[in-house]
């Protein structure tokens, strides 16, 4: 308990001081485009809240080298790995510098990095062809750097809506650090416990208020921490089937692949093109009806805070069949199966004006 609190305190009061003194450092740490497609809050807010989240799972690996320096120094080593992710997109947040194509880069560099370091690779995947090439190192490395990439840009991706993103990653990491727990594997349960404690430090300050943006530095180094947990839980522990994680993580990234196939198949796009029509754009635009015609900021806000329980929602109802199969392989390929039946069932609805009257906000 001591770390997620160490975590937490660490995160919130960085956080805090970031949100204080943001306009006294500079005022290019603000996003100051409210007119981009995926744009969905009221006035300028500071892209910086990867740097609390970063130094407090900092202070927590500090923390675990002075009561364990075997498992502190794995900690410590994660967080190295993490650096050239995490820089690459805190330096887009500062100076939108920084094209897809170098983020995805470092981001590679980050999942190469933890190959030989700490030892994540995925040498199992239950599918049909694909454990062949997993099955000789050089094909196991590159499919988990594809994999590692893939979860960071899907984090990515759905960081839109205050606390969409960051609560997500707390659910992964939940789930992941519970089965952690389950097989007895601590070094994976308090790096899980650590992250939750410094994405919650992060999390007060960002819902509902929205006082601060994970930017691409905090939703990179969230993807890639949640990814390489993920991938070390495999690693390390045969018993989990190779479906837990994608199913834990299935709502981003089939978020990614979706977007994908919507704008390189039906829209002929190119497959980065930003647009506004992801699921929890629509949920935004067309679901929260309550809001329509109101331009306050207060009320854009509110708006923007309450659709991100929709999607945690959405979220769970994977999550929570993962955590409970989590060694059964066939019921989590049957969840996976099923969570993409009704996203697209429900994305289409949504998006043809036909939302389920449940989801519809009421005035």
């Amino acid at each position: 308990m001591h770390i997620a609190i160490v975590a937490f305190a660490v995160t919130a009061i960085v956080t805090l001081a970031l949100v204080r003194w943001v306009d006294w450092l500079s005022p290019r740490i603000h996003d100051h485009d409210l007119a981009g497609p995926q744009k969905m809050h009221a006035a300028p807010v500071p892209r910086v809240g990867g740097i609390g989240i970063f130094l407090g799972v900092l202070a927590a690996a500090g923390l675990l080298f002075w009561r364990d320096r075997a498992l502190g120094e794995f900690a410590l080593w994660l967080c190295a790995c993490a650096l050239p992710t995490f820089c690459s997109g805190l330096t887009e947040d500062l100076t939108k510098s920084q094209s897809p194509g170098r983020r995805l880069f470092f981001a590679a560099v980050s999942a190469a990095l933890a190959v030989p370091v700490l030892g994540g690779v995925i040498s199992r995947t239950s599918v049909p062809g694909l454990d062949l090439i997993v099955a000789y190192p050089l094909g196991a490395a590159v499919v988990t750097v594809f994999v590692v990439v893939g979860v960071a840009n899907s984090l990515n991706i759905i960081d839109g809506l205050n606390g969409l993103a960051s609560m997500c990653a707390v659910l992964f990491m939940v789930s992941i650090g519970y089965v952690a727990f389950q097989v007895g594997d601590t070094t994976l349960t308090w790096l899980a416990v650590a992250g939750i404690g410094a994405v919650m430090g992060f999390f007060v300050w960002n819902f509902p208020l929205g006082l601060i943006f994970l930017g691409d530095g905090g939703a990179y180094l969230l993807g890639f921490y949640v990814a390489e947990l993920a991938i070390l839980l495999l690693q390390r522990n045969p018993e989990v089937s190779p479906m837990f994680p994608l199913l834990v993580c299935i709502y981003p990234v089939f978020e990614t692949v979706f977007s994908i196939y919507r704008r390189v198949m039906l829209r002929g796009q190119p497959a980065g093109m930003p647009d506004g029509i992801h699921l929890h754009s629509l949920i935004y635009r067309r679901v929260m009806r309550w809001a329509a015609g109101k331009q306050s900021r207060r009320s854009l806000v509110r708006r923007n805070s309450m659709t991100s329980p929709y999607l945690w929602t959405l979220s769970m109802t994977s999550i929570a069949p993962a955590m409970l199969f989590w060694d059964n392989t066939p019921a989590l390929v049957g969840f996976i199966l099923l969570f993409g039946v009704v996203y697209t069932a429900l994305y289409w609805r949504i998006v043809r004006f036909k939302a389920p009257r449940w989801l519809l906000a009421r005035h």
